[in-house]
């Protein structure tokens, strides 16, 4: 009798939902933005899996965990995907969100003489190496027709680079939100540039190898949630940001400023979008920030991108 009951178990565990022994899915996140949309907009309730939350003050940590293989997925800018990439991360694109480029920016004190891009030439910029402020910095010293060698780019991570812009240690920090609107709202620091007509805006999740083969139901099920809580915030500010203040301790004042002004929203991954990233990728060449030609086309996979509308 004991032989016939275990065979009927295991004949009823092979007829449940595969979901019921799903692998845990390790997600990083920058500054819990992603979390903070997922719990606002209630795509947090009833996922079949385990998510194990990670949170990275940048994306350059976030793509170097992703090259470790410390997590499965993560958020990232379109110049970290591309440095991440171009330094042999195992890793794809899954899914695209386009924002209004107005939230990444070039910021100085109130009180700097700099006005415009054209006053930076001799200037100390500090940026996150890699980051979509550091691809901000590169693309709008070479619209003011500014040599790299004409500035000095410090690198630092977020919270030194405030620091150091508070301090006088540097005259201009390139970063993007919700660090640009916190500096503006607290330290009252005024934008000298912004991304609108040299970023594409694009930013992705992007998954290791391993877990685009391994956990391919769980990474497919996370990113339609992405999807329908960013389309679910652009009309509820409000809520997001006081949700997302509660994660992260940031202000709502600041956060509903980051979610309005952004209007982030998934795209489909498409030729189009591929085209962009290569434009940007070949922007950081002529930099030297990075030394080779990178083709990103195998960088990106398609077979999510249903996720968008």
């Amino acid at each position: 009798m004991r032989r016939a009951y275990v065979r009927y178990l295991v004949a009823i565990a092979a007829m449940l939902p595969v979901a019921a022994f799903a692998a845990t899915l390790k997600v990083g996140d920058q500054q819990l933005q992603t979390r903070g949309i997922l719990e606002a907009s209630g795509q947090l309730k009833d996922v079949p899996y385990r998510i194990e939350w990670f949170n990275f003050p940048a994306a350059q940590p976030l793509g170097e965990a992703l090259n470790a293989g410390a997590i499965d997925v993560g958020g990232l800018g379109d110049a970290p995907l591309i440095f991440a990439y171009s330094a042999g991360a195992k890793i794809r694109a899954v899914s695209a969100t386009r924002s209004t480029p107005v939230d990444l920016a070039i910021v100085v004190p109130a009180n700097s003489p700099i006005r415009s891009a054209a006053d930076l030439k001799g200037r100390r910029i500090a940026t996150t190496r890699g980051s979509i402020g550091h691809y901000l910095a590169v693309s709008t010293l070479e619209r003011a027709n500014i040599k790299l060698t004409d500035v000095t780019l410090s690198y630092m991570q977020p919270v030194d680079a405030q620091a150091a812009l508070v301090s006088g240690d540097v005259d201009a920090w390139a970063t993007w939100d919700p660090y640009v609107a916190l500096s503006e709202a607290r330290q009252h620091a005024r934008s000298i540039a912004n991304g609108v007509g040299v970023s594409s805006g694009l930013s992705f999740e992007a998954a290791t190898d391993t877990a685009i083969r391994d956990k391919h139901a769980e990474l497919a099920d996370f990113l339609r949630r992405v999807a329908a809580g960013q389309r679910w915030a652009l009309s509820h500010p409000d809520e997001v940001a006081a949700i997302q203040s509660r994660v992260t301790g940031l202000p709502v004042d600041v956060l509903k400023t980051v979610y309005q002004r952004a209007q982030l929203h998934p795209v489909q991954i498409d030729d189009a979008v591929i085209a962009e990233q290569q434009r940007t990728a070949d922007l950081y060449l002529r930099a030297d920030v990075i030394k080779t030609r990178i083709d990103v086309a195998p960088s990106f996979d398609k077979q999510f991108s249903s996720t968008a509308p």
